[in-house]
């Protein structure tokens, strides 16, 4: 990510991507069971459906509980707000209408394989990174430039973990055929 003097109200995004040879079905069943996401990351430490949902759906609420060491721990609800598997998952944290963040996952075929996309906005409501840009406002961009970049790196760690997942249930489906 190269730095392009963002402000939190610009509502930055970030975008990562892997081919994974795998098809979408497979990387779909991981993507989808969010439960499975704290153990690819290091800041998302936990996720629990809500309503007596066991599983994605439009609509369908989670809360994720998240540790970071600058930022310290807490806890935001998100409703997912796209779900067309196996293609698109996505979610507004917070408030659907003016979420802190959006998230999505795309899949598409490709090359015999998929082609996986993680993107997210920041904003545009308040976030606990706003707290930080109240302390120190003519350090903003910065403060929203590293953010950003944990942002990427944490994704491009998730996607890895997703590949490695997928293509070895590929490859132990294949051999057991």
């Amino acid at each position: 990510m190269e730095w392009t003097g963002a402000r939190y109200a610009d509502k930055p995004t970030a975008e990562v991507h892997t081919w994974i040879a795998a098809a979408p079905t497979q990387v779909w069943a991981l993507v989808s069971d969010i439960e499975l996401m704290p153990r690819m990351s290091s800041e998302l430490q936990a996720v629990e459906w809500l309503d007596g949902r066991s599983g994605p759906a439009l609509g369908a609420r989670f809360v994720g509980r998240s540790k970071h060491e600058a930022l310290g721990e807490w806890a935001t609800t998100s409703h997912i707000v796209e779900y067309e598997p196996p293609s698109v998952l996505a979610w507004a944290v917070e408030d659907p209408q003016h979420p802190t963040a959006l998230w999505r996952f795309t899949l598409k075929p490709e090359d015999g394989g998929t082609l996986l996309r993680q993107w997210m906005q920041m904003g545009p409501a308040r976030s606990g990174l706003s707290f930080a840009i109240d302390r120190m406002p003519e350090k903003e961009q910065k403060i929203v430039f590293v953010r950003m970049r944990e942002f990427e790196a944490n994704m491009n760690c998730t996607l890895e973990e997703i590949k490695k997942l997928a293509e070895s249930t590929e490859a132990s489906g294949e051999a057991s055929l």
